[in-house]
């Protein structure tokens, strides 16, 4: 991931990308929100805010942490709106954020976790152009998945601005994957329709047209932006393309489960007590 932080010396990054790096960690570390990091970094600087995820993502490779693959965020044209902003953001996934399909997520895993249906892309061959095309990536793309995105702020309330989020590793907190590969031959991914319920009632529906007018769109703009860094999408990576509908809060002893045409089910729960526990997949990491 190139960033601000390409050939700076760990001593000498900007204090004020170390403070927001700080702060975001110390959530993490002590599950208390911490205030908005936008207050600061130069509010509507991106290359700041994505210098401080890159500042933690770089400590966790340090202690042992290994990336899987990258998410992508703000699909939504609403929401782009909202935040007065016109392309999506990303974030990177650790191979310890994975949770089995229909596993449970601890309490007190994340701060203030919210849950999102999303279609998943497994490579199986590197994107190292700068302009990728929707053909470049149908030739990369081995399968498809149903994901559950569960996403979390270590920013208090979720009172965040587009710095905010970025610096917070794109809001990343878990995922879950469905456990049948689909491959995209006479699969149309802006058709898919998904929904998804909350403890048996409906809480989000929409369909890949909603994901950048397909989820095809998302992983090509991801795909040329981190070759544009440096630090190109490889043979293996998992790619979370972006929400199909809107997300919906999680509460301890809420199940959750998303169907996505043509992709199958996935499910998620979240523990009532601190006594139940998950497995993780790709804790080698």
């Amino acid at each position: 991931m190139s960033t601000v932080l390409d050939g700076v010396r760990p001593d000498a990054v900007p204090p004020a990308v170390v403070k927001a790096a700080d702060l975001l960690a110390e959530a993490t570390r002590t599950g208390v929100a911490c205030p908005p990091v936008r207050t600061l970094l130069d509010d509507g600087d991106l290359e700041t805010a994505y210098a401080v995820q890159q500042l933690n993502v770089r400590r966790g490779l340090d202690v042992g942490r290994r990336i899987v693959g990258r998410k992508i965020g703000l699909t939504s044209v609403a929401v782009q709106r909202q935040l007065g902003v016109d392309q999506p953001d990303f974030g990177a996934l650790f191979a310890d954020m994975a949770v089995p399909d229909g596993g449970e997520v601890p309490v007190g895993r994340l701060l203030q976790p919210k849950v999102e249906a999303e279609v998943a892309l497994v490579l199986g061959r590197d994107l190292p152009h700068r302009e990728c095309t929707v053909v470049d990536l149908l030739r990369a793309v081995d399968f498809a998945l149903p994901a559950l995105e569960i996403v979390d702020s270590r920013i208090v309330d979720w009172d965040i601005s587009l710095v905010d989020t970025v610096a917070d590793n794109a809001s990343c907190g878990l995922y879950v994957l469905g456990a049948t590969p689909v491959p995209l031959t006479g699969v149309d991914l802006r058709a898919v329709t998904m929904t998804m319920a909350r403890n048996g009632s409906a809480v989000s529906e929409g369909t890949g047209a909603d994901c950048l007018g397909s989820p095809l769109n998302a992983a090509v703009w991801l795909a040329s932006a981190l070759a544009e860094r440096g630090d190109p999408l490889r043979a293996g990576d998992l790619v979370l393309t972006g929400a199909l509908g809107p997300m919906a809060p999680a509460t301890p002893g809420d199940y959750f489960e998303a169907h996505i045409s043509e992709l199958g089910s996935v499910r998620v729960g979240f523990a009532e007590d601190a006594t139940t526990t998950v497995t993780a997949e790709g804790d080698d990491q």
